[in-house]
């Protein structure tokens, strides 16, 4: 079970920067191709939610999808919620750290680019890389 993480506003604005907190708290979106993570391939490790550290992916789940941010197609069991989201009239699946409930990006599915079947778009901004694996095992697994 993931550990919840609740602060303010005026907390998770004085810790994040100022593109983190209106990514990860007010659910915007970086331009495409300027992420750190968007080529970003490392062979081990893992990227954890920048807001709460919660452990999201591991390094071997992300592949180049050439969307401009950064793609993986499996997360950590437990490690997100989603949400249908509605904005710009169309409908798209929200993903959220699940401990934090901090906008990471969205899900796009049956694009064939992986088995699952899904693509995980995310803010560079949204998460940070860590050498090694997490802290303790973790299972991956298709999340939507």
């Amino acid at each position: 079970m993931v550990q919840r993480v609740e602060k303010s506003d005026a907390e998770w604005a004085k810790e994040l920067d100022k593109t983190s907190f209106q990514v990860l708290r007010k659910k915007g979106t970086e331009p495409a191709g300027t992420g750190e993570y968007d080529k970003f391939f490392p062979k081990e490790g893992h990227f954890v939610c920048k807001g709460c550290g919660n452990p999201l992916y591991s390094a071997q789940s992300k592949f180049n999808s050439g969307c401009g941010w950064p793609a993986f197609d499996k997360c950590y069991k437990g490690a997100l919620i989603t949400e249908t989201d509605m904005t710009f009239g169309m409908k798209r699946v929200e993903i959220m750290c699940g401990a934090c409930d901090g906008h990471l990006g969205h899900v796009f599915e049956n694009e064939g680019f992986t088995p699952t079947m899904e693509r995980h778009c995310v803010n560079s901004v949204s998460v940070l890389y860590k050498e090694g694996p997490p802290p303790t095992p973790l299972e991956e697994e298709k999340c939507t």
